[in-house]
């Protein structure tokens, strides 16, 4: 399946819209059916922490969701468009930092839920915002469901 690109306005209804879509995209992409809790779940709360900051900071800008189902890995990922410097507090300053960002004393809950239920996790940070990107292994092949 070929990459699916969503955007969404800042407020915390639309995180059930995208945990939605992304469920879908993640079934017609291979994904095991034991996984797709652990798929919405984790994107579901890697889009409620952008939508948090977008409100703090920049409210009128949307979250932005790349999926992307081709091989043999579904990936995600969730990008905010607040500046690092504000959206830095709990996250590493430099790029794939998980262990970090979990490792200190203030630890983000949010990145302890998504690490505990993605197969993989990096999240960068930039002064344009923070990614987060999510993977789970996918089988080949899958033909596309009705």
């Amino acid at each position: 399946m070929g990459p699916v690109e969503l955007t969404f306005s800042a407020l915390p209804a639309h995180v059930r819209t995208a945990r939605l879509i992304v469920t879908a995209v993640a079934r017609r992409s291979g994904v095991a059916e034991a996984l797709l809790d652990e798929v919405r779940l984790a994107v579901g709360e890697a889009c409620s922490r952008a939508v948090e900051a977008h409100q703090r900071h920049c409210p009128d800008e949307p979250v932005r969701l790349e999926l992307s189902g081709t091989g043999r890995r579904f990936e995600v990922t969730v990008s905010d468009t607040v500046p690092s410097e504000d959206a830095g507090r709990g996250l590493p300053a430099e790029p794939n930092g998980l262990e970090y960002a979990l490792g200190d004393g203030t630890a983000d809950l949010g990145l302890a839920v998504i690490s505990g239920l993605a197969d993989d996790v990096e999240i960068s940070t930039t002064p344009k915002g923070v990614q987060i990107r999510m993977s789970w292994p996918a089988e080949e092949g899958v033909p596309p469901q009705s």
